[in-house]
């Protein structure tokens, strides 16, 4: 069952949105939203980073930030965002869009990585991560899709959950509680290395624990009140980049079941109604702001426009909590 999303302009799309458009809204054949899919890599926003990276296999020459970032100056004001051109958030949008990992393969893209990049964080190498826990998440899920060794990154995780049960990349300045945005993107590269490999019985329960944590919250409350953890739960922007939404969210735990092969959990029943509350009448969900700094082109609406990528999403979550309720 499709909801009532106005498909057809969902359809007129980039490759690198219409293929899923086909595949989970539509349930086309494999042939046709795999032909669609591997367009990604010639046409449109996926040819477009490509055409970017540079000799060295990096993007805009640096692995977190581009190499002429100043970090004194207005580029990195309180309020000015970040720059999303560097390589971590080029593989993140490749990746996320679908991507076939051998294109990058045939570039040797790991391999030059390896050789040639190094994080702004004690010039640490790209592979080996770094201490943030956004960031060596997204290093597991590239990596993984790419081919490079990041066992040592994976077992990271597990040495840096905190007793409550999730990450808080702000570990290093002592904090002991965990984070709803660390959280769930760590919960994102765990789960895009078991999808790979399977996981180890210690992953798996890291992942659960993790899980648990935000279930616990019912995804958007502070556990001691019960009262929203804050603004942004509900305010949905695409490209997502770092932060924490309950779309973001349900939109895991919709991959994460298909995986385990579980129902949603019941857990979730008040975020998917915020997801649900957040839809227009004509079936599209709204930009908010998105996030402030440098990209290379836009993808989606400008604020307060339909968002076709968060229509998307949107539509999709619903679909898989209505057909299971």
């Amino acid at each position: 069952m499709v909801s009532s999303a106005p498909i057809a302009w969902l359809l007129d799309s980039d490759p690198a949105l219409r293929w899923q458009v086909e595949r989970d809204l539509l349930g086309e054949p494999a042939a046709v939203w795999q032909a669609t899919r591997a367009r990604i890599a010639t046409e449109g926003f996926g040819a477009r980073l490509l055409a970017l990276q540079d000799p060295d296999g990096q993007w805009a020459g640096g692995a977190f930030f581009p190499a002429d970032f100043d970090f004194h100056g207005p580029e990195a004001a309180e309020g000015a965002g970040q720059p999303w051109t560097a390589t971590t958030w080029t593989l993140n949008s490749l990746r996320e869009w679908g991507l076939r990992s051998t294109v990058l393969r045939e570039r040797r893209t790991a391999e030059l990585l390896a050789e040639n990049s190094r994080w702004e964080y004690e010039n640490l190498p790209y592979w080996g991560g770094e201490v943030d826990c956004c960031i060596n998440a997204w290093t597991v899920a590239n990596g993984q899709w790419l081919g490079a060794d990041i066992t040592g990154i994976v077992d990271w995780f597990l040495e840096h959950r905190l007793p409550d049960g999730g990450w808080n990349c702000e570990w290093v300045e002592g904090s002991t509680r965990s984070s709803f945005h660390s959280t769930l993107n760590s919960l994102k590269g765990l789960l895009a290395h078991e999808f790979a490999t399977g996981g180890t019985e210690a992953t798996r329960a890291a992942r659960c624990s993790g899980e648990e944590y935000l279930l616990r919250r019912g995804l958007f409350r502070r556990l001691s009140t019960g009262e929203p953890v804050a603004p942004w739960v509900d305010q949905f922007a695409y490209p997502f980049r770092w932060s924490y939404t309950v779309l973001n969210a349900a939109e895991y735990f919709r991959q994460a079941a298909l995986l385990d092969g579980t129902p949603p959990d019941p857990r979730m029943a008040d975020a998917i109604e915020l997801i649900r509350a957040a839809r227009q009448p004509d079936g599209t969900w709204l930009q908010a702001r998105p996030h402030p700094g440098r990209v290379w082109f836009e993808v989606d609406a400008p604020a307060g426009e339909p968002s076709k990528w968060l229509t998307l999403f949107g539509t999709r979550v619903l679909n898989w909590w209505d057909s299971q309720a």
